[in-house]
């Protein structure tokens, strides 16, 4: 076989070479973006379970602890606020949307935690068979939101690590235009401990 010739072939393979490694690379960072996007919607459905329980939780604290209309109605409004801002691709790769989203549902989890210190002052209330089964839920929901949300860090962060390193940088601003996600972090709000002042009146 002539030299042209080989040098012809040799071409042909590298290109072919090149365009499989282009293909492969685009079909990674495409899977990783969709893994982010599963995860971000495993998010969504912990978040959805809690605010589906807050309005049972609220109206059976109420039976009993009717001197802690504050802390209910707070309760009541930070979940309102929660309902406000969603969790989709668009507030994933935008930190100001991220933040926003952080902020309400860490207030939800602040005026939570009041609620559950309020509780702790009415023993028919911890008693109640109602109330017990509805903390349960709420504290698995709890572990099950944690255990999503870094589900989703670990996804996000190996899509940014894939988009940002060669060659998928390459790949990623030839083809593929994935823009980087942003990863959830602690929320400030639920830092906070706690603090109830209760009435001087309160019913068992």
């Amino acid at each position: 076989m002539k030299p042209l010739a080989i040098a012809g072939l040799a071409l042909v393979a590298l290109l072919l070479f090149g365009a499989m490694s282009l293909v492969s690379t685009n079909n990674a960072i495409i899977t990783l973006d969709a893994q982010a996007d599963q995860m971000t919607g495993q998010v969504n459905t912990a978040l959805q379970r809690r605010l589906d329980l807050i309005p049972n939780l609220v109206e059976t604290v109420k039976g009993y602890a009717v001197h802690e209309q504050e802390t209910l109605t707070a309760v009541i409004a930070a979940r309102a606020s929660a309902t406000q801002v969603k969790l989709d691709a668009s507030t994933m790769t935008d930190p100001n949307k991220l933040a926003q989203f952080n902020q309400a549902q860490g207030q939800l989890s602040a005026a939570l935690g009041k609620l559950m210190v309020v509780s702790e002052q009415y023993p028919n209330l911890k008693a109640d068979k109602h109330f017990v089964e509805l903390m349960t839920q709420l504290e698995g929901t709890e572990n099950r939101i944690k255990i999503e949300r870094d589900n989703y860090n670990k996804a996000a962060t190996a899509l940014n690590i894939k988009i940002r390193t060669f060659p998928g940088s390459l790949v990623n601003a030839l083809m593929a235009n994935i823009n980087k996600r942003e990863v959830f972090q602690s929320e400030e709000a639920a830092k906070t401990a706690p603090k109830v002042s209760f009435g001087a009146e309160k019913k068992p």
